[in-house]
């Protein structure tokens, strides 16, 4: 039962990350007025999507790799920005720490004991 937990966690965490990468460079606080072409950041997200959502360990394996950017990214527009965006960075920092533990997790409790 833990693990559906953390498939959840994983893929409501993911699927908001992406809308918040796309909403943040778009409308809320984007770099130029109208937008700007960071919101081409979430591109990468969308390549683990179809993985995430349909389990498969080894998305979520390498998955939980690429979503340190995100969570470096965080970290930084949260420390160095200001406004709306210090706390968009806060969102995307705390987002993608919940995916990470969350797809570590799962990947720790879907593996078959001969996988250990």
């Amino acid at each position: 039962m833990r693990v559906k937990h953390f498939y959840l966690a994983a893929c409501i965490s993911l699927v908001t990350l992406i809308f918040l990468c796309l909403s943040w460079e778009l409308r809320l606080a984007p770099l130029q007025p109208g937008g700007s072409w960071l919101a081409l950041k979430c591109l990468p997200l969308l390549a683990p999507l179809f993985g995430i959502l349909h389990g498969r360990l080894y998305t979520y394996r390498w998955a939980s790799m690429l979503i340190l950017v995100y969570f470096i990214e965080g970290v930084l527009r949260f420390s160095t920005d200001s406004g709306a965006s210090r706390w968009l960075g806060a969102v995307e920092l705390v987002l993608s720490l919940v995916f990470f533990s969350s797809a570590i997790a799962y990947v720790r409790g879907a593996r078959t004991p001969d996988q250990r």
